[in-house]
């Protein structure tokens, strides 16, 4: 009887996993080579599946819960071994844990800049960070796609992978929107909205759901950040030649509380001196006078046959009275007159009828 109970306690009666890392996806269970005594429990805790395999086919798949390993538990693989009329021998599987929780802060971000056209900036190289989650949502997806024969699948695994597909689509979706750099932070929401939407199939293919995706920072080069700040502070100074004047006023009341100081004498006239001298500087230029308007060519409407032409300038209108098509009784009017007005009686289009002859008295019978 001793023998026998020492066969039997080579054999699994309790398969389960506890797991205290916090990377972890895939493990497989350990068994020392030992086989699964038949009508052994099966343990899966919450955040947890468990997948059969057996030689290298997936078979069996348990959600939470206790499982007695039974025939009627295993049908898939009870039609791989052969198992027709119920069986009651320990039994040779694979058997995989799959985590199915929530994995956090996983982190993705551009190894290198971005390359956009800005409106403000022009060609700007841009950098972009954040976190996403993800947890398994089809473990025979997961062991199939990406697992195969590991028998310890961690989160670095696969991360390297799952920030490509975010930074490239990223970039796409950065090249496409053409918001200005400096608007992308009121934009960060969207932007990791829609990139989630976009990389989630991607994601589904290994067998990963996409929970969340956060956008943290969108950052341009260092030295327009410095910029930027330079252009802040003087916007923090404000009036440049009032905050020159408190400088000095400064300088004058330190050099008064040290009168014994060597130098302070001439440190304090140079101060005031600068000061002055930087005041007349940060003083605005007068303003140069406004050039006169442009003069504009003169032009007429011209009445024809009851009917308002033009307008004509004064080349046109000049033509027109040497091919008799303008005369002195030709009505005219131009913007400023209160009404049309006979050609003659216009000083403007007077010199046109000089040269041009009366017309001829009627001959005699």
């Amino acid at each position: 009887m001793a023998i026998w109970d020492k066969i039997r306690g080579e054999f699994v009666d309790i398969v389960e996993w506890t797991d205290d890392s916090q990377d972890t996806l895939v493990y497989r269970f350990q068994r020392y080579d030992n086989e699964i005594k038949y009508g052994a429990q099966l343990v899966v805790r919450e955040g947890q599946s468990a997948a059969f395999v057996n030689q290298g086919q997936l078979a069996d798949v348990f959600n939470p819960g206790r499982h007695i390993l039974e025939t009627a538990n295993l049908p898939i693989l009870s039609t791989l071994q052969g198992w027709k009329y119920g069986f009651s021998s320990p039994f040779k599987a694979e058997v995989y844990f799959v985590s199915t929780r929530r994995f956090t802060d996983l982190k993705w971000g551009t190894k290198n800049p971005l390359m956009l056209r800005d409106q403000d900036f022009g060609l700007v190289r841009l950098r972009a960070f954040g976190t996403y989650a993800i947890r398994v949502h089809d473990a025979a997806v997961l062991l199939r796609e990406l697992v195969g024969t590991s028998g310890h699948y961690r989160t670095d695994d696969i991360t390297d992978q799952l920030r490509n597909i975010i930074v490239s689509r990223f970039a796409d979706l950065l090249g496409e929107s053409n918001i200005p750099a400096l608007d992308l932070v009121s934009n960060y929401d969207e932007l990791g909205s829609f990139m989630a939407s976009k990389v989630r199939p991607e994601f589904n293919a290994y067998g990963l759901e996409l929970t969340k995706l956060l956008v943290e920072n969108v950052s341009l080069p260092a030295e327009v950040e410095a910029a930027l700040d330079k252009r802040t502070s003087m916007g923090a100074v404000g009036n440049l030649n009032a905050f020159t004047q408190f400088q000095a006023a400064t300088a004058v009341e330190a050099a008064a509380n040290n009168p014994g100081t060597a130098g302070s004498a001439v440190g304090l006239g140079m101060g005031m001196m600068m000061g002055g001298q930087l005041g007349q500087t940060a003083a605005p230029p007068a303003a140069a006078p406004a050039p006169p308007p442009i003069p504009q060519p003169v032009q007429f409407f011209v009445a024809v046959n009851g009917q308002q032409t033009g307008p004509f300038g004064m080349d046109v209108l000049a033509t027109q009275a040497q091919q008799g098509q303008l005369t002195r009784d030709t009505l005219v009017w131009q913007a400023g007159m209160a009404q049309w007005t006979r050609a003659a009686d216009v000083g403007t289009l007077t010199a046109l009828f000089g040269a041009t002859p009366p017309p001829l008295p009627p001959q005699a019978p």
